[in-house]
């Protein structure tokens, strides 16, 4: 059962957090500490260690002590591990909702219980998978020889993630390395902090090997660099932007990378689209957590024919989104995470607006509330592609619309792009959406379906020749990617066997 909370207590303070390294809460070597706030209340709610390369040093060392206990445990004893904390997770689905809430922003009822009751799936689905990762026989050449394949953990994993999913993200990479029997050194984004110490605490009730599992918090530059460059690391998990994907490419040269980077996914809707499901499908992906997803609808192309019809759908829609405080039962969408998010908003509202854009609805930050980080739900028409709006990730509440003619024009916007994660395509045409499905440069492609869909066993990740990232996540491909595959090779004759 989950543990209760009162409601009362729902925003009380996290109050002074620690790191864990090595089964242990510990502070920084430095001494600092830094204050966290709630994006909802502005008020602090708790402080953090500084961290410094060297306590993520001494996490790594933690990590490569556990190398060979992970390594040589049974598959189904690494399951055990993964569904105990899956348990761990289940029992303080209550206080992760909370936290979340308290320092991400997202609305306690109707998104925060829902994240901390997804989380636990990829621990349970990670247990299931890594027991059923077989090998192979390869035929010899030689009538005395044998070869067998098999899968093994690489040793300890650097997992740096972001902040606008801050369990389920860490759970997608921390899971499969666990399972793969990878020593883990995970570096959360400092923006959520608060959640990242609520998650490591419902995992250290899952009875982990000290040293399997360890969190440093500090500044990316500082200790996700330390962890991703450092030698005692094999490989590195990431999610995040492209830029800084980027430069943990660069600094991690060689090892092997897991990297899901940003989206600007098109929302492409055809003349024979059901324009009430596309309605709801643009909507939901661009207003869940704010807008702030890879996957979120980011720019809409639309049919000329049908565009004002859609748009008036979309209005009627966005008009009952309900803007306020996350613990407020009614509200639907809470405020943006940080302030860099907020200005990026400003920014392209203020250049589309210069273009010649039409704002229909929202277009700026809601007056009167706590904080400056609540954005009013926005809708921009008249989009072209010069404008920052098409042409970048906003990762904020917009629906841009831009306009086309023809199939072929449709396609052109689509892939003038540098990002290439997941999109949709709404249509009744079977040929037309397979012609677009093979088309579209992205990762996925969801047909009548928002682009916020996704099943976990479905391989998720970016395409060659844009910028969202390399390798696969969900299910058996992400422990594929966190795993080396070896062969042994076996004489017969030569080995008196």
């Amino acid at each position: 059962m989950n543990k209760p909370v009162d409601v009362k207590d729902l925003q009380a303070p996290l109050g002074d957090l620690s790191m864990y390294i090595n089964g242990e809460w510990v502070e920084s070597e430095s001494g600092k500490r830094n204050d966290i706030f709630s994006p909802g209340s502005g008020q602090k709610i708790g402080t953090v260690p500084t961290g410094t390369r060297e306590d993520a040093r001494r996490a790594i060392a933690a990590a490569a002590t556990k190398e060979d206990e992970l390594r040589f445990m049974a598959p189904a004893e690494r399951a055990a591990m993964c569904k105990r904390i899956a348990e761990a997770l289940d029992r303080n689905k209550d206080e992760l909702a909370r936290a979340i809430a308290l320092d991400q922003g997202k609305p306690y009822h109707s998104e925060g219980i829902w994240e901390a009751g997804v989380a636990p799936h990829f621990f349970r689905e990670a247990a299931e998978e890594i027991v059923r990762l077989y090998g192979e026989t390869i035929p010899s050449g030689d009538r005395n020889k044998r070869y067998i394949t098999f899968w093994q953990s690489r040793g300890p994993y650097a997992v740096i993630t972001p902040w606008n999913f801050p369990y389920n993200m860490p759970a997608e990479h921390v899971a499969a390395n666990l399972a793969a029997g990878n020593p883990v050194v995970w570096v959360p984004a400092p923006s959520t902090s608060g959640c990242a110490v609520t998650f490591a605490k419902a995992l250290e009730e899952a009875d982990l090997p000290k040293g399997a599992f360890n969190m440093v918090i500090g500044e990316g530059p500082v200790v996700g660099d330390e962890i991703v460059a450092n030698p005692g690391t094999r490989g590195v998990g990431f999610t995040g932007s492209p830029a800084t994907g980027q430069k943990i490419a660069e600094r991690g040269a060689g090892k092997p990378m897991l990297l899901e980077l940003g989206g600007n996914g098109p929302f492409i809707v055809l003349a024979d689209a059901n324009l009430d499901a596309a309605a709801e499908g643009i909507a939901f992906s661009a207003y869940l957590n704010a807008g702030q997803a890879c996957s979120a609808t980011e720019r809409v192309l639309v049919d000329a024919r049908i565009k004002d019809e859609l748009l008036e759908k979309v209005l009627a829609i966005t008009s009952k989104i309900v803007l306020g405080d996350p613990f407020d039962p009614k509200t639907t969408m809470g405020p943006l995470n940080n302030e860099q998010v907020a200005a990026k908003m400003d920014r392209h509202i203020a250049d589309a607006i210069e273009k010649g854009a039409r704002v229909l609805a929202g277009g700026g930050r809601k007056k009167g509330m706590p904080t400056g980080l609540y954005y009013e739900p926005t809708i921009l028409d008249g989009v072209t592609a010069d404008m920052q709006v098409n042409r970048e990730e906003s990762f904020g509440p917009i629906v841009p619309v831009l306009t086309f003619n023809t199939h072929e024009e449709a396609l052109a916007l689509a892939n003038d792009n540098d990002s290439g994660l997941i999109c949709s395509v709404y249509t009744k045409n079977l040929k037309s959406a397979y012609w677009f499905g093979e088309r579209i440069r992205c990762g996925i492609v969801n047909i009548n379906e928002t682009s916020d869909y996704w099943e976990t066993p479905v391989p998720y990740g970016g395409i060659a020749g844009k910028k969202s990232g390399i390798g696969r996540l969900g299910g058996t491909h992400t422990l594929r990617s966190v795993m080396d595959q070896r062969a042994i090779l076996f004489d017969f004759e030569k080995g008196g066997f």
